[in-house]
C-alpha cells in the first residue's frame, strides 16, 4: 500500500506561491504550485519553501528508518 502524506505551505515573501507537497510512502514526491495549478521540481524551490521542503523529506527519511528497524529488528 502507498500511503502519502500532503502539507500545504504558503511562501510569505515573493513570488508568494502556494504549494502542496505530496510524500509518497515509497520515497516519490510531487510538489504542486496550487495557484499555476502545475507540478513542480525541487530544483524549482527557492528560500523557506525549499527549507520547509529539506525540512520535511528528513522528517520523512528519520520517520521510514525508524519504521524499518522497528520491523526488521
Amino acid at each position: 500500500m502507498n500511503n502519502c502524506e500532503n502539507y500545504r505551505f504558503i511562501e510569505r515573501h515573493r513570488p508568494f506561491r502556494d504549494l502542496t507537497f505530496k510524500f509518497y510512502s515509497d520515497g516519490k514526491l510531487t510538489i504542486i504550485d496550487n495557484t499555476a495549478e502545475e507540478v513542480i521540481s525541487p530544483k524549482e524551490l527557492r528560500g523557506e519553501s525549499y527549507d520547509f521542503y529539506v525540512r520535511r523529506r528528513i522528517a520523512f527519511i528519520k520517520q521510514d528508518l525508524h519504521e524499518k528497524r522497528d520491523k526488521y529488528a
